[in-house]
């Protein structure tokens, strides 16, 4: 007989129960990486601690095997012309020597001590990172997870051509969407938050000091207000890094010189960016894929490449914008990069493909150890009417 199978709208009520579960999950994995890193700042701030009280010791020690090696030749010269010495000096000179030894004892033992504590400390803080990394990378294959199934798995019962090639694809955009998310929530964790922390302990600091130091209160106010606006600053790098605003509002060209010029400040890294294109023509997604890819590459070599020189070409000719990014750094194996797992370091790489390939154009990356990296990338405009 017969059996109708599920129908869409009970697969996507199992789906959702799924990913309620999963997002439970992923909440504790985030509280666990979280506690992690409160215990590696803690565990860091105890270490730093141990090493200078460690220093310290040793100073001790050092200074007073000076002073045992005196005692012992006072000791010596005083029994050697006990003549010229009581009884009482002799003694006074033994018991000083000893008591110099003693501490010499205990001050090696102290020493052995928060050596051992130091080596244990450095274990945990260890642990502590591995777990952080473990938790992060966790928590974004959970997203991962969530994003597929809430994303390509809803319309299941539709049957689509190529599905195969399309989830594929999805995959790959979710993991890259996790990742920008997870550097994002890192940046604003470690930056605006923490600012945003300093501020409120700074604003009670200067609320107790109104009636008191009037004067303190106005330094503690001038303090408040760098803080401020160190954290800006922090925002609107965060912002730009997520849609540089000036790509709308001025177009392709200035956006690029200006992350250009960013980054010669920056890296002390010559770059010669010679341009022939109009703004005119070019649709706003082309644009934006074209500043991701020089910003992609830029970013690369700020990282891995170790160039002096990079020469970047931008023309638009016959209807195609043709674009030349070539550095003279330390290069890399091209093909293993991008045939690889993306997560051994491919996938940037793999995105900047990605774009072309999704704009219907062509990009060519070569590079070899040692030999520096030339990447050529041609993308067709579409007409008016296809705009």
């Amino acid at each position: 007989m017969y059996k109708p199978a599920l129908s869409a709208k009970k697969m996507n009520e199992i789906i959702e129960s799924t990913i309620d579960a999963i997002e439970k999950g992923k909440n504790e994995i985030f509280e666990i990486a979280e506690s992690a890193r409160n215990e590696c700042k803690s565990l860091e701030k105890e270490l730093e601690h141990i090493k200078l009280k460690a220093i310290h010791i040793i100073d001790e020690v050092d200074s007073l095997e000076i002073l045992e090696k005196r005692s012992r030749v006072k000791l010596a010269m005083v029994s050697k012309n006990f003549k010229e010495f009581t009884e009482e000096d002799i003694k006074i000179a033994y018991e000083e020597a000893n008591a110099l030894k003693v501490k010499i004892v205990l001050k090696r033992q102290e020493e052995k001590d928060l050596i051992k504590q130091r080596s244990d400390l450095e274990k945990r803080l260890k642990a502590s990172y591995e777990v952080v990394k473990r938790a992060e990378n966790l928590v974004s294959q959970v997203g991962v997870a969530m994003g597929y199934l809430s994303g390509n798995l809803k319309g299941i019962s539709e049957q689509l051509e190529g599905i195969q090639q399309k989830e594929a694809v999805g995959i790959k955009v979710i993991k890259a969407q996790e990742e920008e998310r997870q550097r994002v929530a890192r940046e604003i964790h470690d930056g605006p938050a923490q600012s945003m922390a300093n501020v409120v302990i700074k604003a009670e600091i200067c609320e107790k000091l109104f009636d008191r130091d009037m004067e303190k209160a106005k330094h503690e106010l001038t303090e408040l207000k760098n803080i401020v606006r160190g954290s800006l600053k922090d925002v609107r790098k965060i912002i730009y890094d997520l849609r540089p605003m000036s790509l709308d509002d001025l177009g392709l060209v200035p956006t690029v010189q200006r992350f250009i010029i960013n980054f010669e400040e920056e890296t002390k890294v010559d770059v010669d960016f010679s341009v022939n294109i109009e703004n005119e023509g070019i649709n706003s997604i082309t644009q934006l894929s074209v500043f991701r890819i020089i910003q992609e590459s830029l970013n690369n070599i700020r990282k891995y490449a170790k160039a002096s020189t990079v020469i970047i070409k931008l023309e638009m000719i016959h209807e195609r914008i043709n674009l030349l990014i070539v550095d003279d750094g330390i290069g890399f194996d091209a093909q293993r990069k991008l045939s690889s797992n993306k997560r051994e370091g491919g996938f940037g790489l793999f995105i900047m493909k990605e774009r072309v390939e999704l704009l219907k154009g062509k990009i060519d990356i070569k590079s070899n150890t040692g030999k520096g990296t030339r990447i050529k990338v041609t993308i067709p405009l579409k007409s008016r009417e296809e705009q």
